[in-house]
């Protein structure tokens, strides 16, 4: 709702004449989502194994009783995880841009990747931190690429919008 209100506030001043702000002419429109993005998006959730981080949603969410959580996981068990990816890309394809997506999906199929999701979904680290599995020397020059630093830093921002688009999938399901 505060978002909504700043763009609207954005959006008089802009338009203002009085306003000295000019928006550029070549600027694509903000929230068009391109085939592209989501297919990018599609990719990543595949490789992160999406349906895993559902069943962690779901397992972490409040629920009044034990029956209405093996509820949730029954119904969505039956949810195919194309599905799930599908659902959840376009949503998540206005927070994770292109490269973020190509470069993240690259490195969780990667097979040290693998090991990576692998702990996501079955450590259990320090302070909710998950234990990641050690890396080669060949794997830890291939982290420290420019592309997959600022990748990974974008994913990792882009970690709570991840979790409340899988909540809500997950109350959409629910239903």
């Amino acid at each position: 709702m505060k978002l909504m209100k700043m763009l609207g506030l954005a959006v008089l001043i802009a338009s203002s004449p009085v306003s000295l702000a000019a928006a550029p002419a070549a600027a694509p429109a903000a929230g068009v989502v391109t085939v592209g993005q989501v297919k990018a998006v599609t990719s990543l959730m595949e490789a992160m194994q999406m349906e895993k981080m559902m069943r962690t949603i779901t397992g972490t969410s409040r629920y009044a009783s034990e029956e209405q959580r093996t509820a949730a996981y029954a119904k969505l068990d039956k949810v195919p995880k194309e599905q799930i990816y599908a659902r959840l890309a376009y949503p998540l394809a206005r927070t994770i841009s292109v490269d973020t997506a190509n470069e993240m999906a690259r490195f969780y199929n990667s097979p040290y990747g693998k090991k990576v999701v692998y702990q996501m979904y079955n450590s259990k680290g320090s302070y909710g931190e998950p234990a990641m599995p050690n890396a080669t020397a060949a794997e830890r020059k291939d982290m420290q690429r420019p592309e997959f630093a600022k990748a990974y830093k974008a994913l990792a921002d882009a970690d709570t919008a991840i979790r409340h688009e899988g909540f809500v999938l997950l109350q959409q399901i629910a239903k």
